[in-house]
């Protein structure tokens, strides 16, 4: 190394760590819901109504703020 070469930090940032967290979960996300599994796309939208139905009934069961 170089006097005209910057010093690396000695432990990472934080955001980078964060970034590269938030990435992979995007990676996922995307994977799940671009088709990469093996279900048929009527099982899948078939997951998506029960998880409607499961979110407004969990709201309506739910004390209003």
């Amino acid at each position: 190394m170089t006097s005209a070469e910057p010093v690396r930090p000695a432990v990472p940032r934080a955001r980078e760590v964060q970034a590269s967290v938030l990435a992979a979960f995007q990676l996922v996300e995307d994977a799940r819901y671009m088709g990469h599994d093996r279900r048929s796309r009527r099982v899948r939208a078939r997951m998506r109504a029960e998880r409607a139905i499961a979110d407004r009934r969990l709201a309506r069961d739910l004390p209003a703020r």
